[in-house]
C-alpha cells in the first residue's frame, strides 16, 4: 500500500469538536473548521476574529497554572459552550490546546450514555432476580449475560460462564447459531444432563444488524410441560361444562311452534313475531296475566341472529327494589358491605350478545326507570363500584299486564322510556276473545300433565270442551293449564276427562260430597279464592294480595293453612 502525507490540519479538521490552539501570549494561531463553524454561525471573518477574543478573555481568568487540563463551561451570546483545556509541549514550547463543543450536544451524549448505562443496569437486575431461565450470547457465540436460574439449572457458576462460548457452558445448544444466522427457533426440544426441555431462541437487531441472541427455557422438563397441559385441560373442561350449564339455563326454552293456537289472532301474532325477530329493535309485549308473553319473548330470541347467545330472564317484579341495581347491572369487589368476592357481572352483562327479558318491566321503580333509560341511550352500563362504564349489545324484550300509558299519565312509568321499550309492541290476545283455541290448547296440555305426572289420559269430552268455550277465563291460559291439571287428579282410574272432573265454577255441578260445617264450607271456599288469585298473579305474593285486599301476612298465613304453592 502507497504511503500518503496526511497532516496535522487535516487530521484537526477531521474531529466532531471544535479546536484552538492558543501560544503562551494567549495569541490564537490555530482554528479548524468545526471551531469556526461551531462560532462563526452569521458572523464575518472579522467578527469572529473579535470573538476568539472574547474566548481568550475568558480563558485568561482561568487559573490553569497548577493543572495539566480543565474543564469550564462558557457563555456566549445566546449559546453555551463546554471547553477543554490543556496545557502542551510542542517542540519546548507551551501551547494551550481548547477543545470545544456545545453544551446541548454534551448532555445529549451524556444523557445517551446514561440511559444505556441505566438500561444495562436494569437488565442486570432482571437476570439475577428472574427465575426464568435465560441467555444473551453476542454475535460470535460468546455468553455476556446468563441468569442466576439458568446457572442453577445448567449446574455452573454464572460468573465464570460469563465470556465463555456458549458451546463451553450450554449442552447441544444452538444459540451461536441462532445469533450467527438470525433465525428464530420457537419451542425447540433441547437435552441437557440427560433431561429433554423446551427452549426458545431468537437473534437480536440493533439498527437492521444483527448483534447476537437470546434464549429462554420454556419448560426446564417435559414432564413439567405435560403436567400443565393436563391442568389446563382440566380447567378449559370446567369452563366448558360451566359455559354449557350457563347456555343451558339461560337459553330460550320456547320456540315458535311452542305457541299453540289456530286462531286468526294467534296466526297473525306469529307472522309478526317471525318478522320482527330478524332486527334488533326492543319489543314490548303486552297482554293480560297467563296468556303466554314469556313464550312470545322466547319464540323472539329464539328466532332472531342472536340465537346463539344467552336469553336472560329477569322478573322486575320479583326483585326487592334495593337489589335491582346490583342484579341488573352487577357491582364491584369490595363495592359495599357483603358485596361477592370478585364482585358480580349483572343481569345485562350476562345478556351481552344476546337479548333480556324484563318482565312485569311496570314493577321497576323510578329510580331504576332511569338508569334502564341511559343503558338504552348508551348502550353502556356502569356496575355499582366501577370507575368507568362498559359497553354492552344487548336486546331488551320487555313484557307487562299493565296499561303503561294510563301509569305515565299518573307520573308512574317515564314517557321516554316507554318510546325506548316500545319501538315494536306485540299485544295478546285474552284466551275470552280466542275460545276457538281452547280444543286444541286443552288436548295440548292435558298430552304434557299426563306425561309429567305419568297418569294415562287418553282425551277430554266433546261436552267438557263446550263448557271450558262458555267460561271467560280470568286467568287466561294458565288457569286452564290449572283447571286441565286439578281434572287430571279426579280421573280415578278413568282416562277421558268429562264434566263431572271439571270445577263447579266451570261445570255448574254440584259436587257429590258429605255435607259439611259452615266454618268448613266457607274454609274450602276461601281455599279456592286464595287459590285462583295466586293462579292469577303467577305466584306473585305481592300481587296477590293486592287482588285479595289483604295484607301480605295474612296472605302467608292462609297459604300455609291450606298448604297451597
Amino acid at each position: 500500500m502507497p504511503e500518503k502525507n496526511i497532516t496535522s490540519y487535516e487530521v484537526a479538521n477531521a474531529f466532531e469538536s471544535g479546536i484552538i490552539i492558543l501560544d503562551k501570549m494567549f495569541k490564537v494561531v490555530y482554528t479548524n473548521k468545526r471551531a469556526e463553524r461551531l462560532l462563526r454561525k452569521d458572523t464575518n471573518k472579522l467578527e469572529l476574529d473579535l470573538l476568539l477574543n472574547e474566548i481568550v478573555v475568558e480563558i485568561k481568568k482561568i487559573d490553569y497554572t497548577n493543572e495539566t487540563a480543565i474543564r469550564k463551561k462558557i457563555e456566549y451570546l445566546d449559546s453555551e459552550y463546554m471547553f477543554h483545556i490543556s496545557r502542551v509541549e510542542i517542540k519546548k514550547d507551551v501551547y494551550l490546546l481548547v477543545n470545544f463543543n456545545a453544551l446541548d450536544l454534551c448532555k445529549s451524549v451524556i444523557g445517551t450514555m446514561n440511559t444505556e448505562m441505566e438500561a444495562s443496569s436494569l437488565l442486570k437486575t432482571i437476570m439475577e432476580a428472574t427465575n426464568d431461565c435465560i441467555v444473551y450470547v453476542n454475535k460470535e457465540g460468546y455468553i455476556e449475560m446468563l441468569s442466576n436460574a439458568y446457572a442453577e439449572f445448567l449446574n455452573v457458576d454464572r460468573d465464570e460462564s460469563i465470556g465463555k462460548h456458549v458451546t463451553e457452558v450450554i449442552e447441544n445448544t444452538r444459540m451461536h447459531e441462532v445469533a450467527k444466522l438470525g433465525i428464530e427457533e420457537i419451542a425447540q426440544v433441547q437435552e441437557i444432563n440427560g433431561r429433554k426441555m423446551i427452549a426458545t431462541r431468537i437473534p437480536v437487531y440493533v439498527n437492521g444488524r444483527i448483534v447476537g441472541a437470546v434464549g429462554k427455557v420454556l419448560f426446564r422438563d417435559l414432564d413439567e410441560l405435560e403436567q400443565l397441559y393436563t391442568k389446563v385441560y382440566k380447567i378449559e373442561k370446567e369452563l366448558n361444562m360451566y359455559k354449557n350449564e350457563f347456555k343451558k339455563i339461560n337459553s330460550a326454552k320456547y320456540q315458535l311452534d311452542s305457541i299453540i293456537g289456530e286462531s286468526r289472532e294467534i296466526k297473525e301474532l306469529k307472522e309478526l313475531t317471525k318478522r320482527i325477530a330478524n332486527t334488533n329493535s326492543n319489543v314490548l309485549i303486552l297482554g293480560e296475566t297467563g296468556t303466554g308473553k314469556e313464550l312470545f319473548a322466547n319464540a323472539i330470541h329464539s328466532l332472531s341472529k342472536r340465537k346463539e347467545g344467552p336469553f336472560i330472564k329477569v322478573n322486575c317484579g320479583s326483585i326487592p327494589s334495593e337489589l335491582l341495581e346490583s342484579e341488573l347491572f352487577g357491582y364491584e369487589e369490595g363495592a359495599f358491605t357483603g358485596a361477592k368476592k370478585g364482585g358480580k357481572i349483572g343481569k345485562f352483562k350476562a345478556a351481552d350478545g344476546g337479548s333480556i327479558f324484563l318482565d312485569e318491566i311496570a314493577d321497576l321503580p323510578m329510580n331504576m326507570q332511569v338508569k334502564l333509560l341511559r343503558v338504552l341511550q348508551e348502550k353502556e352500563i356502569e356496575k355499582i363500584g366501577a370507575n368507568a362504564p362498559e359497553k354492552i349489545d344487548v336486546r331488551i324484550i320487555s313484557a307487562t299486564n299493565k296499561d303503561l300509558e294510563e301509569m305515565i299519565k299518573k307520573g308512574e312509568f317515564r314517557l321516554d322510556l316507554y318510546y325506548r321499550l316500545n319501538v315494536v309492541s306485540l299485544v295478546i290476545p285474552p284466551l275470552r276473545k280466542r275460545k276457538d283455541d281452547i280444543a286444541i290448547l286443552s288436548n295440548n296440555l292435558i298430552e304434557k300433565i299426563s306425561s309429567e305426572e305419568r297418569i294415562r289420559v287418553d282425551g277430554i269430552s266433546k261436552n267438557a270442551i263446550d263448557l271450558l268455550k262458555k267460561y271467560d277465563w280470568p286467568g287466561n291460559v294458565r288457569e286452564l293449564e290449572n283447571v286441565l291439571e286439578r281434572a287430571i287428579n279426579y280421573l280415578d282410574g278413568e282416562t277421558i276427562i268429562r264434566i263431572k272432573h271439571l270445577p263447579s265454577k266451570i261445570s255448574g255441578l254440584k259436587e257429590d260430597r258429605e255435607l259439611k260445617s259452615l266454618k268448613e264450607e266457607m274454609e274450602e271456599y276461601e281455599k279456592e279464592i286464595v287459590s285462583n288469585a295466586l293462579i292469577a298473579s303467577n305466584g306473585n305474593k305481592s300481587k296477590a294480595a293486592e287482588i285479595l285486599k289483604i295484607s301480605r301476612t295474612a296472605l302467608y298465613e292462609k297459604i300455609e293453612k291450606y298448604s297451597l304453592q
